[in-house]
């Protein structure tokens, strides 16, 4: 049961609408199902369309008695709307029962509190089967306002415990930290002009997307006017500062043909302007380098940084763990960004689900993920996809994803739970359809029997407690092809499997060797790094007589440096 509280100051304009057609003849059989007082609010619903419009002038003037009785101007805002809809699926409500769906919420959001004879006057209207519409006007008969502090949130509440006795569907519980929805206004202007989804939506996505491969305020808003979005900033009268933005998506208008805006808190609380300097800390503007040294390194970095917050989520420290989820959050939409192929819609729906899971009531230590943000913000200026790292970058998405949603579950964080959850079906279908061909290429280009023989003493000797599902598992012989790439870069392959299954404990992996086999994928080049070494001491060195490295490895066999077939 979903309720959704707003205000205004347009009594006559709601019940118009309340009693009216719909915006798209969705109003069906509409009429009062409780009242203040049932027997002195007239029902406009269930007249002759001739009497309609005297009986809604009628309920206008007893609705909104109390503030007229103040003389003046009427209060601002003094309007209070709440739909009130069963989830999907739901059982049909009588109207004795919606009635006392419709008081209990009354009551718990102090609107009109049960017995109080002062309380605010209102009225509960009936669309369809699966909804009605609260309305009141928040002045009560002794002049004061009601108690409506966080009514959102004691609707929410008391909707949950509704569910419960009236045996509805269990909806998850928020915090406030969601982002706002867009109205049913906004939804039907969509839909008029054939959008799928509204302005509101749409620069959310946007803003979050810029966020995430930015350094900082300023180019954060430069990106987005250069997608066509109107930027409006509003500056402090007496530092001359920004204190806030709003944003307006290309050719959304109002009746007026003026920019609709939003506020960057009003898209999501964490795209307000303090919120984003918490995640920008750099305010300079800097001509920073678009490219990397080596355009693998920015998907080796990150895998290892996603590694990492792993680890932070299974430790006690909630904040730095929170900052590890946002940090992911935008580290999502960089690997969507930086991906091509079919499974990147999948990254993108991805990215759009976590969102929800990035936040929550706990303050987030947004300094503790430094590293991971940083490493994700390079996938923005990567020129090309290199394939194998790329899946095992995937690979670690789809165990962090999983491990946010146990973490918000934990908690009892039930929305990011759930948005956790959903991201990692969408990131675990974006990995399948990656890595299936993948491993099955790697499979067709395996090494010879005696080659393999001697990878398989490897992991008896270096995982002698795993050994044997390593063995079975239906990925091994991709295994042993990624293993002699390792062996080829310069890695010892007894040693490389030692490091990587020390990376993360491997007891609850369901397929071993498919762990193995990213990780090691993962891991640099250590002859490329050899020499990317000797070049810049040789730049940097006024001498010729540098100590180098040895041609030949130390802990690499002579008879392991032959060619693979």
């Amino acid at each position: 049961m979903v309720p959704d509280v707003s205000t205004g100051s347009d009594t006559r304009g709601l019940i118009a609408y309340l009693f009216g057609p719909g915006r798209r003849d969705e109003h069906t059989d509409l009429h009062i199902v409780a009242a203040w007082d049932m027997a002195g609010a007239p029902d406009p619903g269930r007249v002759p369309e001739a009497t309609y419009t005297q009986l809604a002038k009628r309920l206008d003037a007893h609705v909104d008695l109390r503030t007229r009785e103040l003389g003046g101007k009427k209060p601002s805002q003094h309007v209070w709307h709440c739909p009130v809809r069963t989830a999907p699926g739901d059982r049909y409500l009588t109207d004795t029962e919606w009635a006392e769906v419709a008081r209990r919420i009354l009551h718990a959001t102090g609107i009109a509190p049960e017995g109080d004879e002062k309380a605010c006057r209102w009225i509960a209207v009936r669309h369809a089967d699966d909804h009605i519409h609260l309305m009141a006007t928040t002045v009560r008969a002794d002049g004061r306002r009601p108690r409506t502090h966080r009514d959102g949130q004691r609707a929410q509440a008391e909707c949950r415990r509704i569910e419960t006795e009236f045996g509805l569907r269990r909806l998850k519980s928020g915090d406030l930290t969601a982002p706002r929805t867009p109205t049913g206004a906004e939804r039907a202007k969509a839909e008029r002009q054939g959008q799928t989804v509204t302005a509101r939506h749409w620069l959310r996505e946007q803003a979050y997307e810029v966020a995430a491969a930015v350094h900082n305020e300023a180019d954060y808003l430069t990106v987005l006017q250069s997608l066509g979005i109107k930027v409006k900033t509003r500056i402090g009268p007496e530092t001359g500062d920004i204190i806030g933005y709003s944003l307006a998506a290309p050719g959304d208008t109002n009746a007026a043909d003026e920019p609709v805006w939003y506020g960057g808190s009003k898209l999501a609380p964490d795209l307000s302007i303090n919120r984003l300097r918490e995640r920008l800390p750099d305010q300079k503007v800097v001509d920073r380098p678009r490219y990397v040294a080596d355009h693998t390194d920015p998907w080796r970095h990150t895998t290892t940084a996603i590694h990492a917050a792993r680890t932070v989520l299974d430790a006690d420290d909630d904040a730095a763990a929170q900052g590890h989820l946002a940090a992911f959050g935008d580290a999502l939409y960089n690997i969507a960004s930086a991906t091509t192929g079919p499974h990147r819609a999948e990254l993108r729906a991805a990215a759009g689900a976590f969102n929800r899971a990035r936040r929550s009531a706990t303050r987030a230590d947004h300094q503790a993920a430094t590293a991971l943000r940083e490493a994700a913000k390079e996938l923005a200026y990567t020129p090309n996809q290199p394939g194998g790292l790329a899946i095992a970058l995937l690979f670690a998405t789809v165990h962090l994803a999983r491990a946010a949603a146990k973490w918000h579950e934990q908690r009892g964080h039930e929305q990011q739970a759930a948005a956790a959850e959903e991201a990692f079906r969408h990131l675990q279908a974006a990995y399948q359809h990656a890595a299936t061909p993948a491993l099955a290429d790697l499979a067709r280009h395996a090494p010879r029997a005696t080659t393999a023989h001697r990878y398989e003493q490897d992991v008896r000797a270096a995982l002698p407690n795993h050994a044997d599902r390593i063995l079975t598992d239906p990925n091994w012989t991709a295994l042993t092809t990624t293993l002699a790439h390792a062996e080829t870069a310069g890695h010892n392959p007894r040693r490389l499997l030692i490091e990587v299954a020390a990376q993360r404990e491997l007891d609850s992996a369901e397929h071993l060797a498919e762990v193995l086999n990213w990780r090691i994928t993962a891991q640099p080049n250590r002859r490329t790094q050899a020499a990317r070494s000797r070049s810049t001491i040789s730049e940097t060195s006024p001498t010729s007589d540098i100590p180098r490295p040895s041609a030949t490895p130390a802990d690499t066999r002579p008879e392991e440096r032959r060619r693979y077939r």
